[in-house]
């Protein structure tokens, strides 16, 4: 019996995203529309839109949709904004983003990674992004700020170097802590010294590759 992947991410959107308290319209139009189900691994493509992380190469994984509702609205991203995006994946973030801003860069420190998404939103005629391969933790960074800061793991705090990619006026959306309560938070830059902070939900995600790990306690 084949899957109706439309009927499903239906369900996925009115069952899993909007009650956790997504309303957005947009969002979740876009939720709805854009298919999830091709940039899923092939293995995983019918776990498309279930209530979970889904797993990708290299111990990375694709958010739960309920998460990514909630980070998208959060974001309010406009169409005049640009928005950086540290942790491409399989690249459906990616494609959110870039239908709501005017530009999206992205980057992904697996190569693989990255050319898979680059498929696959090539296939999906997305053209206003920039993907690059490296790491934001070490050498690698964007040519100028952005609008939206958007990192897709977790960190232990967040590094000072990314508040520094960020608008005046624009929001950073980072997870941080230590697992299995990590919090996730939106920071809003109000100018150039001074922050806003917005504790959003808590939540679960693997670290970012060669953020700083917790202590290892010894009995």
């Amino acid at each position: 019996m084949n899957m109706n992947f439309d009927h499903a991410r239906y369900n996925m959107v009115e069952q899993q995203v909007r009650t956790w308290e997504v309303i957005d319209d947009r969002v979740l139009r876009l939720l709805e529309t854009i298919e999830r189900e091709d940039f899923v691994p092939v293995r995983y493509r019918k776990l498309a839109f279930a209530d979970l992380n889904i797993p990708l190469a290299h111990d990375q994984v694709m958010m739960k949709p309920n998460v990514e509702g909630r980070m998208l609205q959060a974001l309010d991203l406009q169409p005049d904004e640009t928005a950086l995006e540290i942790g491409t994946g399989s690249g459906f973030i990616t494609a959110c983003l870039a239908r709501l801003a005017r530009h999206v860069v992205s980057v992904e420190i697996f190569d693989d990674l990255a050319k898979s998404a680059k498929r696959t939103l090539k296939d999906k005629e997305v053209h206003n992004l920039d993907l690059f391969v490296g790491d934001a933790l070490s050498d690698w960074q964007p040519e100028q700020a952005h609008d939206v800061l958007l990192v897709t793991g977790s960190v232990e705090t967040v590094p000072e170097h990314f508040k520094g990619w960020v608008n005046p006026g624009g929001r950073m959306f980072i997870v941080d802590g230590h697992a299995p309560a990590m919090s996730a938070r939106l920071l809003t830059r109000v100018n150039a010294s001074e922050w806003r902070e917005e504790s959003l939900f808590e939540t679960d995600l693997p670290r970012l590759v060669n953020a700083e790990q917790p202590p290892q306690f010894e009995f």
